[in-house]
């Protein structure tokens, strides 16, 4: 098996594992389960899931428990004033990612995708089945299909752009979505109205392993009494993880909502979490 093989296959294993992981919560999950779940010995197991994750499966799965958003609100608020004024709004480091984006004009999002091509492909992620899609320019589009299924997230992302030209060729995005779960160059082309690009903006200044809370996104942007039109073009936000609409709670503490489903971002949550511990 070559080393690119073997990095893909583990990269998949370590998706079942976190998928058959937060299936079983608020139940935790023995060794033995979960790497009988992917078909591995549990000492075999607990090596692969610790240099991936960065923390046991255990420690994991304690990530995971349902006071964790309020734990993650009292210790890692990202305050957002305080993130632009350090640089990390528009193009720069942002959440262990280089991105770079640009977004299409309000005429050309009026028209609902006319003249583009967008690229899409199914790719395996540590949140399970993911729909991606791109432009010539960037990522468009991140669905996770884990809790909705592969036929809504779809019908989902293309009911978002009507008028494109849609054609399978996961080749042309597959870099861009490499990077977006392991480091490196991501490049995104986003599609929305002016003011779901304020917001999407706000949530790309809020670090990996930090949250935020929608009222303290709605005064980033200006709109301090918008803080319902500001849930929901959180919810509309077409790229999930790179525009990390899961960082953002309710101000009491409370997860909130998310497009694709709570247990995919109780996951993110935990997977930033046990990382960013990892790395200190």
């Amino acid at each position: 098996m070559t080393e690119t093989v073997q990095e893909q296959y583990h990269y998949a294993v370590i998706g079942r594992a976190i998928d058959h992981i937060v299936a079983q919560a608020p139940r935790q999950a023995s060794l033995e389960d979960v790497a009988a779940s992917v078909g591995m010995s549990p000492a075999h197991f607990q090596r692969l899931f610790s240099q991936w994750v960065g923390v046991s499966p255990k420690r994991y799965q304690q990530y995971l428990a349902l006071d964790h958003a309020k734990r993650l609100l009292a210790e890692r608020h990202s305050v957002l004033d305080t993130a632009y004024a350090a640089g990390l709004s528009g193009a720069g480091r942002l959440h262990d990612l280089f991105l770079r984006w640009e977004a299409m004009s309000p005429g050309e999002y009026a028209r609902g995708g006319e003249g583009l091509e967008i690229a899409w492909g199914w790719f395996d992620t540590p949140f399970g089945p993911a729909l991606a899609m791109g432009t010539d320019r960037g990522l468009c589009g991140l669905a996770f299909a884990a809790e909705t299924g592969r036929e809504a997230a779809m019908a989902d992302l293309r009911g978002r752009w009507p008028k494109a030209r849609f054609v399978e060729a996961p080749e042309r995005i597959g870099a861009w979505v490499d990077a977006a779960f392991g480091g490196g160059e991501a490049r995104l082309h986003l599609i929305g109205a002016p003011f779901q690009l304020k917001v999407w903006e706000a949530l790309l200044a809020v670090p990996s392993g930090h949250v935020t809370t929608y009222s303290d996104i709605a005064a980033a942007i200006g709109r301090p009494k918008a803080v319902r039109a500001v849930g929901t073009a959180v919810g509309r936000n077409p790229v999930s993880f790179l525009i990390p609409c899961h960082r953002a709670l309710q101000k009491a503490g409370g997860l909130g909502g998310y497009h694709w489903g709570l247990g995919v971002k109780r996951a993110m949550l935990a997977w930033e979490a046990a990382r960013l511990e990892s790395a200190a």
